[in-house]
This record gives structure tokens, C-alpha cells and sequence, in this order.
């Protein structure tokens, strides 16, 4: 197998360090299993989710709404 060298900052190995499942478990196997950003989120990423997204159930749909009616601005929202 082969390795490459790298340099990280004393931040970046502690947290490496910490993200291991146990003492013995090499810093390869923890960046193997790093989930990583996917990219910047868009209007049209939002979209595609949810046309995937399932129809939420009516009365999940009702509890919602009767919280956003709920929902009253503050009367004063500087001392909120």
C-alpha cells in the first residue's frame, strides 16, 4: 500500500486524534469514514430534495400551521 506524507497544524491533529474509535485505529481509517461537505447548498439542491422529500402526514401538516399561527412577533423585539 502506498502512503504520503503530510503536514497538519496541532488543531487538526488533536481533532483527528480525538475522532478515533479507539487508541489503535490509524488516522487513514478516521479520514475514511470523515463525512465531507458536499458542496454549497443551492435553491435547486433544495428543490430536487424535496420533490424526493415524502408528503408529511395531514396532521402533521395541521400542528404546523397552527403553530405558525401561533408564532406572534414580539411586542417589543428589542427587549426579546
Amino acid at each position: 500500500m502506498a502512503t504520503k506524507t503530510i503536514s497538519i497544524d496541532a488543531e487538526a491533529y488533536e481533532r483527528l486524534k480525538r475522532a478515533r474509535r479507539r487508541p489503535t485505529e490509524s488516522f487513514s481509517r478516521v479520514i475514511k469514514r470523515a463525512v465531507w461537505d458536499s458542496g454549497p447548498s443551492t435553491g435547486a439542491a433544495l428543490l430536487r430534495a424535496l420533490e424526493d422529500a415524502p408528503i408529511p402526514a395531514k396532521g402533521v401538516l395541521r400542528r404546523l400551521e397552527q403553530a405558525q399561527r401561533a408564532d406572534a412577533a414580539p411586542a417589543d423585539p428589542w427587549k426579546e
